[in-house]
Formats: C-alpha cells, sequence, structure tokens
C-alpha cells in the first residue's frame, strides 16, 4: 500500500512539473519572455483582448516553432550585404524605389534561411516573429511603406528600423549578429544621418 502511494505520488509531482514547465514556455508569461513587444503589439491589435492574442502567438509558435533556419553560403551573405548598401545608396535619390527594393530583399533572405516564402507576407512575418520577435516589426514597417503614401521621413525610420532584422538574417548566430551591428554601427550612423540631412 505505502508503495502505490508513494507512486502515486511521484506522478503527480511529475505531472505538475510538467504542466509548470510548460505553461512557464507557452502561457501568458513564457509568451511575454519570448515575443517581447511582439506580444504587446499583438495584445494591442486585439484590443486588449490578453486570451486572443496569447492564442494567436501559441499558434504562431505551433506552426513556426520547430523551423530550423538554414544556413547561407559565404558568397550569398556578401552578395546579401551587397544589395543592401546599394538600397542604402539609393535612397538618397529615390527614397521609394529604395524601400519596394528594402521590401523585396528582406522577403528573399528570409526565405533562403527557410522562413516561407514572401508571397504569403502574413504567414512570413508570423514564422519570422517567433524567431525574430524583436526585430520583425521593421520589416512590416517597411512593407507597409510600400503600399502608403508616407514621406520621407518615415521611409527613412522604417529603413532604418528594419536593418536589424536584415542583420540577424544575414548572421549565422546571435553573437555573430551582434558582432556586425558593433562594427557597422558608426558607419551606419554616418549614413544616415546624411540620409537625413538630403531627405
Amino acid at each position: 500500500m505505502t508503495t502505490v502511494v508513494i507512486i502515486v505520488a511521484v506522478v503527480l509531482v511529475a505531472a505538475l512539473a510538467f504542466f509548470l514547465v510548460r505553461g512557464r514556455g507557452t502561457g501568458g508569461r513564457g509568451l511575454q519572455r519570448r515575443f517581447g513587444p511582439e506580444y504587446n503589439r499583438t495584445v494591442a491589435r486585439h484590443d486588449g483582448d490578453t486570451k486572443a492574442a496569447e492564442h494567436e502567438l501559441s499558434e504562431r509558435v505551433k506552426a513556426h516553432g520547430s523551423l530550423s533556419e538554414r544556413p547561407l553560403r559565404p558568397e550569398a551573405r556578401e552578395a546579401y550585404s551587397r544589395r543592401w548598401a546599394e538600397v542604402q545608396e539609393r535612397f538618397i535619390d529615390s527614397p521609394r524605389d529604395a524601400i519596394v527594393e528594402a521590401d523585396a530583399l528582406l522577403a528573399e533572405l528570409a526565405r533562403d534561411r527557410g522562413f516561407p516564402d514572401g508571397d504569403s507576407f502574413q504567414e512570413q512575418t508570423d514564422a519570422l516573429s517567433v524567431h525574430h520577435a524583436e526585430q520583425v516589426d521593421g520589416y512590416r514597417r517597411v512593407h507597409t511603406a510600400v503600399r502608403g503614401q508616407g514621406g520621407t521621413e518615415e521611409m527613412r525610420k522604417a529603413l532604418i528600423e528594419s536593418r536589424a532584422l536584415f542583420d540577424v538574417l544575414l548572421a549565422d548566430s546571435p553573437d555573430e549578429s551582434a558582432r556586425t551591428d558593433r562594427h557597422d554601427e558608426p558607419a551606419r550612423a554616418d549614413r544616415h544621418q546624411a540620409k537625413g540631412s538630403a531627405a
């Protein structure tokens, strides 16, 4: 009898531990930690309904959480870096064309890293938000700028913000992305100041 009670107690403790761990990963606080600002944006889009927002975010994790990002070949990474530099240069004389190219470039880079094809922007950004929640909104801002009537300043801000997603997708690891950001920041700041004064 004592053995049965011990076994039942062990099973109950194991079950409780499982649900606590599972809850941290997919429940409210777990989703907040995983998605950061994306969690708040989703709640706002659902007019403050946290239950609906958390359901949506949980569905995103179910659909895209197991996605493994494919590495880029060195020559592909160099080509993407060159194309992004060209986008930044083009912005000075033709902001609208530069934003259109940035939008297409981010969609292509995300697809090459293994995310859903850019033909479905919503699906692609949902998947990106699961793995790069801190950076995905810049891509949305560029996409919105392409389809909207925003002025040059709005397009400039969108392009700058979208660079974070470009950097993290171009890197093969978060550490590498951080090194790229630190190395490139002074040059980027100079270019952006020039663009701001030209706009």
